[in-house]
């Protein structure tokens, strides 16, 4: 039975996802302050924390960057009550897999952490056959390691986040394809209704900032108005 860890500083909330969660078949672990959650995320290793961005002693955003730094790579599911982009963003940049704004319906909790877990479990299962094929994929100065979940540009290591590294080879394996919003998220967060499409956007800016020259005027990962990006060679 796969763990969820839900780390929010508000009972009801607490109360009522997990209770859901359980009715959907996890078991669940709960924190009401940031440094608890991040012990239990240490000790427990849970398969996905659900973490509320304001939390007593450590909030969300320590926490994810602390894990991360500790090189736990457990998938996020960020809540937040703020309609903040910059927190959106910030979260995403820390490592965060998903955010979702208050308030929101427990139904879309859970077929948000169960669209994440797909998506792990399915990288897990497919790793060695699918990336066995080939070492590596060289685009340019661009070179992915699939294997090694690593990338280079002209020589050196790229600081890629989880998300972005499954974004990059996911338009590697596509390239010169042009590829919309929903393919993108239906193909990297496995979500098979409705989701954020800007979740697409600002992790296609994270790659540019890290990957491009210049990212307003991109090289690699081009937008093409009006339907969607691709990847392509100089």
């Amino acid at each position: 039975m796969e763990k969820i860890l839900v780390v929010d500083d508000e009972p009801s909330i607490v109360t009522l996802l997990k209770f859901n969660l359980e009715k959907a078949g996890f078991a669940v672990l709960t924190a009401e302050d940031g440094k608890a959650g991040y012990t239990i995320a240490l000790e427990e290793k849970p398969d996905l924390i659900v973490l509320d961005l304001m939390l007593p002693f450590m909030d969300g955003m320590d926490v994810c960057k602390k894990l991360r730094q500790e090189k736990v790579e457990t998938p996020i599911l960020m809540l937040t009550a703020r309609d903040d982009e910059f927190d959106k963003v910030l979260g995403l940049e820390l490592g965060a897999d998903d955010y979702l704004t208050k308030p929101f319906s427990p139904r879309e909790v859970v077929a948000r952490v169960k669209a994440i877990l797909r998506r792990v479990n399915k990288d897990d299962k497919n790793s060695t056959s699918e990336t066995d094929e080939k070492s590596y994929i060289q685009i340019g100065e661009l070179i992915i390691y699939p294997e090694r979940y690593e990338a280079m540009m002209n020589g050196n290591i790229l600081e890629l986040t989880p998300k972005e590294f499954e974004l990059l080879l996911y338009l590697a394996h596509n390239q010169r394809k042009v590829l919309n919003r929903d393919q993108l998220l239906t193909a990297v967060w496995n979500y098979d209704f409705a989701g954020d499409s800007r979740i697409v956007d600002v992790h296609i800016s994270h790659l540019r900032e890290k990957i491009e020259a210049d990212k307003r005027k991109p090289l690699y990962i081009k937008t093409v108005r009006g339907f969607g990006y691709k990847l392509e060679r100089p």
